[in-house]
C-alpha cells in the first residue's frame, strides 16, 4: 500500500505497525543538515552550494500500546519544528 493517511485501524491492542515510513523534506543552510544524532545522513552538495533540500525516509515499527492520538513530533536543536499526527482505533475482526 502506498499512500497519505493519518488513520490506521487495528484488531488488537498493546500492537505494533510494521514497516512505517515517515517522509519528511528538509531545508537549510548545508552546515545546518550535516550534522545530527541518529541514523539520518545528508551527504556533502556540490561545491559552491549553500542551501540545500533534503529528502528523508524514516522506517520503523511503531508501538501502539493503546486506541487514541499520537504524534511523530519533528525537532529541530531542541525546539519543535512540526507534529504529524497518526490516530488509531480498533476495529472488531
Amino acid at each position: 500500500m502506498l499512500g497519505i493517511f493519518q488513520h490506521v485501524w487495528l484488531t488488537k491492542f498493546p500492537a505494533v505497525c510494521p514497516r512505517t515510513h515517515l517522509v519528511l523534506r528538509v531545508r537549510g543552510r548545508r552546515t545546518e543538515l550535516l550534522g545530527g544524532e541518529g541514523t539520518v545522513q545528508f551527504g556533502e552538495p556540490p561545491a559552491g552550494v549553500v542551501d540545500v533540500e533534503a529528502g528523508a525516509v524514516l522506517v520503523f515499527d511503531i508501538p501502539l500500546p493503546r486506541p487514541g492520538p499520537y504524534a511523530f513530533e519533528i525537532s529541530l536543536d531542541g525546539e519543535l519544528g512540526s507534529r504529524v499526527p497518526l490516530t488509531a482505533a480498533q476495529v472488531e475482526g
